[in-house]
């Protein structure tokens, strides 16, 4: 794609859309209008042929190799990693770590940076609004080590209760753990005021950054945040690869995650020793496609610009939630003022898997139950919702189409 985003008086969404070939498709006899975004993106050509060409002419495992294609398939990988360096502002490559997703992430630091450090009677901050992958790896290190688990509320508009928050970092917290955007509600959480109110506690700060990567300009040293976490697949890559970040000093400190191939420097019947970082938390062939293939992502994000995109998904949302607003009886969950393109709503009478199902049927696909937020769920004091979560290659007529299909749903189901 040749966009030059300075250039255009507005976002050129049907030349972006020709970039995804799986929206040129019908479904139902109904043309595709993808709007579960937040559980996975859809894959531009320059991905789809990134992994393509890795495959028809370069593949071969890295950094171990001395021919021609191991050594093209390592280049292609390490570049990979610069590219996410630089997309995220950290200070190093060596910060840069490929895991498969955000789930392996947080288990990493759950596993090597908490467990370690943990004494019984010690804390782990968590929110209300967190994804199970940052709510269940911190109960298995809490199990494993006798420490306790914490969980600052949400208020009525879907807002992390900061009174609360700071009424939680004590003496005895160790590290807090929260989202960067809620996959439920869209809230955009304060995190550079949370991430401040953590240090001056000495606390560290964990970021879920799975849903805010693809929607935000990213730089986590201007975050001061300790590790974030974020997967490919939500940010147009592949599924399978995913970043943890974390703080130099605080990586070089934590024992492996995984022992294997790779992450070593010697081994002998009687001991090993380890690579340095990144490679001593990359155990085993890694996801060598994927990585090359995130790569593309991000070069095609950046061709567009991050500013642009998050303009034109923010109007997406607003049009989104005045023209939700006018359907009798539904209620959207979550109204923070810093709201990212996620609306997720419950309608009366209705069933959330009854109405994706009419959906469906008219080529529009949405996300309805817990969304891998069951705690969450539960405090809202519902049994799930549905859920449109929005990209950038989605336009105003597919909400348009959205709203239509409520409405039609409600006359087949109210």
């Amino acid at each position: 794609m040749n966009f030059h985003p300075m250039a255009e008086t507005s976002f050129p969404v049907q030349q972006i859309r020709r970039d995804f070939p799986i929206l040129d498709q019908m479904i139902n006899g109904y043309p595709l209008a993808y709007l579960d975004n937040a559980a996975s993106s859809q894959k531009p050509l320059a991905v789809i042929s990134a992994i393509d060409h890795c495959y028809r002419h370069d593949y071969a495992n890295v950094h171990r190799g001395i021919h021609a294609l191991s050594e093209r398939s390592t280049a292609a990988f390490e570049a990979a990693r610069h590219k996410v360096q630089t997309f995220i502002n950290a200070a190093s490559e060596k910060e840069i770590i490929f895991v498969r997703g955000t789930t392996e992430a947080i288990n990493l630091v759950a596993q090597s940076y908490a467990r370690p450090l943990l004494q019984p009677g010690d804390e782990i901050i968590i929110t209300a609004m967190e994804h199970h992958s940052n709510i269940v790896p911190w109960q298995l290190v809490c199990e494993q080590t006798g420490a306790k688990l914490k969980v600052v509320a949400i208020n009525e508009v879907g807002e992390l209760d900061m009174e609360q928050m700071i009424s939680c970092l004590n003496d005895r917290s160790r590290l807090l753990a929260l989202t960067h955007i809620s996959n439920v509600l869209g809230t955009i959480n304060p995190i550079v005021d949370i991430i401040t109110l953590a240090h001056k506690h000495g606390i560290a700060v964990l970021v879920d950054g799975a849903q805010a990567v693809p929607h935000l300009t990213l730089d986590v040293q201007a975050l001061d945040c300790d590790f974030y976490a974020f997967s490919g697949h939500k940010m147009y890559g592949p599924s399978g690869i995913g970043i943890l970040y974390g703080k130099r000093e605080l990586l070089e400190d934590m024992p492996p995650y995984h022992g294997g191939g790779q992450m070593i420097q010697t081994v002998s019947f009687e001991k090993s020793t380890y690579a340095e970082l990144p490679h001593k938390f990359e155990a085993g062939t890694p996801h060598i496609a994927g990585a090359i293939g995130l790569g593309a992502a991000i070069d095609y994000l950046n061709e567009i610009g991050m500013q642009f995109i998050a303009a034109h998904e923010d109007r997406l949302l607003d049009y989104a939630s005045e023209a939700l607003a006018e359907i009798k009886g539904l209620r959207i969950t979550g109204q923070a003022k810093a709201k990212s393109s996620i609306v997720s709503f419950v309608i009366d009478g209705i069933h959330p898997h009854d109405i994706a199902t009419v959906l469906d049927q008219l080529g529009i696909a949405v996300r309805a139950g817990h969304h891998c937020a069951m705690p969450l769920i539960k405090y809202l004091g519902v049994i799930a919702t549905t859920r449109a979560s929005f990209a950038l290659y989605n336009t105003t007529d597919e909400i348009d189409r959205l709203v239509q299909g409520l409405e039609k749903a409600k006359a087949l189901l109210a």
